[in-house]
């Protein structure tokens, strides 16, 4: 008897919530979806073409040679400042049928050998900075003497020592692309925080593969800061070494092109010499660093 009287009560609530769930005050309609709602949204050809950042960037580049040539105009003297149309002819003058580009080629060659042996260097004083005390300490010293101590100064000790030549270029580039890149290494290691340590131990990393899953991943946005604070103190003391005594081995590099243009009195050349710096400059950070970046920091979250 119980049994059944049981049974019926678990019919009669069945029967109820039916009732209760068919009434249209607790009948809702489902929300479209985050993504159906987004695909809805509409954007206009103009904010499709300044959501991208080269457009945006070579609008801004357009509007600065603007200004520079109406300027260079309103200044009318060549001999202080040429108007952007002057220097883009000599820049594609000395490009194709000048020496402006194995110029460049000259000082990129010794940009790389400087920046590749300086990576080198400071990767080694990284790891002795963390693998000991002793190291950090040596690694703390060494960067708060020589990176304040300015890299074109040394240019009289380097002549000393490796005589007039690429020696001596590579010895100032080292210099002034070692300090900062381990400091900043360093300091990515250190901001690595202890719960991302504690997670990699949890998982049995240990030695060469805790470094390589745990610690550069979490360290890179600084690595890459200090690469490119080495990039573009590679390409200053470059600069300033060939304007100071730039021939080696009977061919200068870009700074002793613009020295050369700067004593004939070929300011539009100068000019053009400088452009190529930049444009140097801008491709590296377009083509290489962003890469890399896209590849590694925004692809792990880290960045946004």
């Amino acid at each position: 008897m119980d049994s059944r009287a049981s049974l019926k009560c678990a019919r009669m609530g069945e029967n109820s919530a039916q009732n209760v769930a068919a009434r249209p005050e607790f009948v809702r309609s489902p929300e479209p979806a985050l993504s159906d709602r987004l695909i809805a949204v509409r954007l206009s050809p103009w904010r499709r073409l300044t959501g991208v950042t080269f457009v945006r960037q070579a609008t801004l580049l357009l509007l600065i040679a603007a200004a520079w040539q109406a300027y260079g105009l309103m200044l009318d003297n060549d001999l202080v400042l040429p108007s952007f149309a002057k220097v883009a002819a000599a820049l594609w003058q000395a490009t194709v049928h000048g020496p402006l580009l194995l110029r460049a080629w000259t000082s990129l060659r010794l940009l790389l050998a400087g920046y590749a042996l300086a990576l080198f260097l400071a990767t080694v004083f990284t790891l002795i900075a963390v693998a000991s005390r002793v190291g950090t300490d040596l690694l703390t010293l060494l960067t708060a003497m020589f990176n304040p101590l300015p890299a074109i100064a040394l240019l009289p000790l380097a002549l000393l020592w490796f005589g007039l030549g690429a020696g001596s270029v590579i010895f100032v580039l080292v210099h002034a692309v070692l300090w900062p890149l381990a400091l900043n290494t360093y300091s990515g290691f250190l901001s690595v925080s202890e719960t991302l340590r504690m997670a990699g131990r949890s998982f049995g990393l240990k030695g060469a593969r805790f470094s390589l899953k745990i610690l550069v991943p979490a360290a890179f946005p600084s690595i890459l800061a200090g690469l490119k604070i080495g990039w573009a103190f590679a390409w200053r003391t470059l600069i300033a070494a060939e304007l100071v005594f730039g021939v080696s081995s009977g061919s200068g590099g870009l700074g002793w092109y613009i020295y050369e243009n700067r004593n004939a009195l070929e300011i539009a050349n100068v000019f053009a010499g400088l452009l190529m710096v930049i444009l140097i400059g801008l491709a590296v950070e377009s083509l290489v660093f962003r890469a890399v970046e896209r590849a590694t920091v925004r692809r792990w979250g880290m960045q946004r």
